[in-house]
């Protein structure tokens, strides 16, 4: 049937099939621009995660601004008229810029003890260095002691502070952003009509294009701040910081990836097909395949709504390697041809070469699919679109390579082939040799793998260090760093109480024994006294702030947090205020009341929710910690409140991007495990039904287990964590390498029925396929490892690890699976030729 579409079809209307192929590319080249680019947090979250509903419930109610971080370090003391100048010029030049709302400084934030007064006296007026009602020699004790700014808009040795740059609340989008929530909210549950669908169709369209121009519009704020910044780098050291410039950022890194890994690994290419094959034809048809396979599953991918995002920024390169693959077994193939049938004509060289590949490369694609479908089976969107992105893109590259490559060799002139460097090639040869006497040695090296394997990875972990995501010369980087070290920790995360309900008019408000019992469920009281409650002058009980206390000083003492800010803090201040005494509750209604609504909205209202009887614990991590562990801290923190503190489980809440990813991370895990063993069977069956041969399956999977097994060991043992990219590359590896074991059993049958020598077949299979092995292996390692230059570490270690893998897995082919073949002869005694 392959047979007739090529003599029937290919070869008789070959410029028609060239042509199709070129209008396919360019009708969906149109469609490529809808590809965009999504780098947010979003995208690394795990679907339908049960902290993800609260996260946002907790970021509506506890509305907030988003905002910028500006480091600064100045050359002068902190409080110097000269920084204090330079502090305002760059705040001004700051609020000049579309985008930005206001900037909170050591200028304008409310110093509460420059000079201590009584709290009614300070609410009349509360001073700030900008109404120049502050005395500054106070303002410095109380910058380094006070712990509303020490750690947080201070550092501790008063060198650096922080100007927090707040940006203008896009209401439109939030607006958007809830109706999409709530429409998934609603398909997810099962409660979604078809008229739902629709809307939620068109809301996904809205969003994303309302989504796509904020964005443009924050990268361009974003360059303007920067741009000021530059500006003043003479004053001090400035560095910017912030979740939105992160986004930004990482929207830059992965298109950036987009273009120079794409343009490097096909210059890379070419480089090697020109120095393997030496003729033009062999370097101008795969650059010519592989662009027109990447340009129509661009198209493809944009037409369906796909995203790139960090995830999957390389899968232009992974997709360009797997071509070049593809194409580079053809290649090797006719070219083999061509030496040994010299009288064959054109036609027949290049219908010989496609159809003997086509079996084995049709399985090869298939495994290198199921490897990258494995990924479909995780929670999270940008993996499961990263298989999805691949599976189609391998499947492009298939049938474009399976209809270009013999349409247009068929209409080029055949050229005696350039054996120059196979003859100096001498690897392959050198390993079957190898093979052949010391065979054993192989075994033995491959049990010693097994067990640094088992060993490496007992020690593997899933971390989500943010800092070290990102390489020391990056401006990202340097700005976590002094906000890690110097300004109370990066990471945010959130921990919200409920807090027990005022007492009723017959319920005294002291305290219970037992350290929970602040919560005890209190005698229904009347319904006027139950509204007057919701007041401020009843909702500061003693019980309460109690509550608040235990829960804030606990957190501070637990390792690894770094600035905690709550009630608790405005308590400690008022404490230093109220000369030694607690404030009561009435002092702290009057100051949640009456305190001026700029100085409320900065330190006292976001950590406190009235209506909601509930208080918020505003948590930073020290991310660069090098013995951080972030699940453990999660767990700790847990149950710690519970069993340590007595705050009853149902009361507590920890929520924040660091509990979504690692929420991610460890059910990417989870999955991945169960999906390579699922993975591993199911090549086993693929293997089983293409060889028709138990042995030989077992065989296969052996060789193509202990590559990725050997990757998994280097992590362990050199403490490289399993991370959104790296924890992929197992699946993504097998189902590459998986490939040339294919290659290699399919053509070491030919060979064997040749003569029924094994140890000949090998030989020959050594010098046939083995070379195009050798060559496919060596572009993809020599394609991954550009991924060095990637400021994202992830993506430096994904290349790494999946040169290794590469490497592990050639060599497993050409060495250990000869050898158990040799060992086990799982094809029996063959005396006959079989028919291809």
């Amino acid at each position: 049937m392959l047979k007739r579409f090529y003599t029937g079809f290919v070869f008789r209307y070959p410029r028609t099939v060239i042509a199709l192929v070129l209008l396919t590319a360019a009708l969906l080249g149109t469609q490529a621009v809808k590809l965009s680019v999504d780098a947010s947090a979003e995208t690394l979250l795990l679907e339908n995660d049960k902290d993800l509903a609260y996260t946002r419930l907790v970021a509506k109610r506890y509305r907030g601004q988003d905002f910028l971080v500006v480091t600064y370090t100045p050359d002068a003391d902190l409080l110097a008229p000269q920084t204090l100048d330079n502090i305002r010029t760059l705040s001004a030049a700051l609020l000049k810029i579309d985008g930005i709302d206001s900037v909170n400084s050591i200028l304008n934030v409310p110093l509460l003890e420059s000079p201590p007064k009584p709290v009614k006296e300070l609410l009349e007026k509360i001073p700030s260095i900008e109404a120049g009602d502050a005395n500054l020699t106070l303002a410095r004790e109380e910058f380094k002691h006070n712990p509303l700014y020490v750690s947080n808009l201070v550092s501790p040795d008063l060198k650096t502070t922080a100007l927090q740059v707040n940006l203008v609340r896009d209401d439109h989008y939030y607006e958007l952003l809830d109706r999409l929530n709530a429409l998934r909210a609603a398909d997810d549950n099962g409660t979604l009509t078809a008229e739902g669908r629709t809307e939620l169709a068109d809301a996904t369209a809205v969003f994303k294009a309302y989504r796509d121009v904020a964005r443009e519009r924050d990268h361009r704020m974003i360059l303007a701040v920067r741009d000021t910044l530059r500006t003043h780098q003479a004053a001090g050291q400035l560095f910017l910081g912030g979740v939105t410039m992160i986004a930004d950022d990482m929207v830059t890194f992965v298109k950036r990836d987009l273009k120079t890994y794409g343009v490097a690994v096909l210059a890379l290419l070419i480089l090697v097909l020109w120095t393997v094959f030496r003729q033009k034809r062999w370097v101008a048809l795969p650059v010519l395949i592989s662009a027109l396979s990447i340009g129509i599953t661009v198209g493809l991918l944009g037409m369906l709504g796909f995203e790139i995002t960090v995830i999957s920024s390389n899968f232009i390169s992974l997709q360009l390697i797997i071509t070049i693959s593809i194409i580079i077994h053809l290649i090797v193939r006719y070219r083999e041809l061509a030496l040994t049938n010299p009288g064959a004509d054109e036609r027949t060289l290049v219908l010989e070469s496609t159809l003997s590949m086509s079996k084995p490369t049709f399985f090869a694609i298939i495994t290198t699919i199921a490897g990258f479908a494995s990924l479909m089976l995780s929670g999270i969107k940008p993996v499961i679109a990263l298989g999805w992105m691949m599976s189609i893109g391998i499947s492009v590259s298939l049938i474009v390579t399976y209809l270009l490559f013999p349409a247009v060799n068929v209409l080029l002139k055949r050229k005696q082939p350039k054996t120059t460097f196979d003859k100096e090639f001498s690897v392959t040869k050198i390993l079957a040799t190898f093979t052949e006497r010391h065979g054993a040695w192989t075994l033995m090296a491959t049990v010693l793998l097994i067990a640094f394997s088992v060993t490496g990875a007992q020690r593997l972990v899933v971390e989500n260090s943010f800092i070290n995501y990102f390489k020391p010369s990056t401006e990202i980087f340097q700005g976590m760093s002094v906000i890690d070290r110097q300004l109370g920790g990066t990471t945010p995360l959130d921990i919200t109480i409920d807090l027990p309900q005022p007492p009723t008019a017959e319920s005294p408000s002291e305290p219970a024994a037992d350290s929970a019992a602040g919560f005890d469920e209190f005698d229904e009281f009347a319904e006027e006294f139950n509204a007057e409650a919701k007041g401020a002058q009843y909702w500061f009980t003693e019980n309460r702030m109690e509550v608040v206390r235990r829960v804030h000083e606990w957190l501070e003492s637990v390792p690894h947090v770094g600035k905690v800010l709550s009630l608790g803090t405005m308590l400690e201040v008022g404490r230093t205020l109220n000369h030694g005494r607690e404030l009561d509750n009435f002092e702290l209604a009057l100051l949640y009341n009456e305190m001026p609504a700029k100085f409320a909205d900065i330190i006292l209202k976001p950590y406190v929710s009235i209506e909601h009887d509930q208080a918020r614990f505003a948590l930073r991590i020290i991310d660069s910690d090098a013995d951080l562990r972030r699940a453990d801290l999660l767990k700790e923190l847990h149950d710690g409140l519970i069993n340590v503190v007595g705050i009853p489980p149902e009361h507590l809440h920890i929520s924040g991007l660091m509990v979504l990813y690692n929420n991610m991370l460890q059910s990417l895990f989870e999955s991945q495990i169960a999906t390579l063993g699922v993975m591993a069977v199911l090549l086993f069956l693929m293997f089983w039904a293409l060889f028709r041969s138990f042995l030989t399956a077992v065989v296969a999977i052996i060789a193509n287990l202990v590559p990725v097994g050997t990757v998994f060991g280097v992590m362990g043992w050199s403490n490289i964590p399993l991370d959104m990219m790296t924890i992929t590359i197992a699946a993504i590896s097998i189902g590459i390498a998986v490939d040339d074991t294919i290659h290699y059993i399919h053509r070491f049958r030919i060979e064997l029925a040749r003569d029924g020598d094994y140890v000949a077949a090998m030989h020959r299979s050594h010098e046939s396929i083995g070379y195009a092995m050798s060559y496919t292996s060596a572009a993809i390692m020599i394609g991954f490892v550009i991924l060095v230059l990637s400021v994202f570490i992830p993506t430096i270690y994904f290349g790494l690890l999946t040169v290794l893998v590469m490497f592990m897995a050639i060599v497993a082919d050409l060495m250990l699976l000869p050898k158990l073949i040799l060992l086990l002869r799982p094809f029996g005694q063959v005396t006959k030729k079989v028919v291809n």
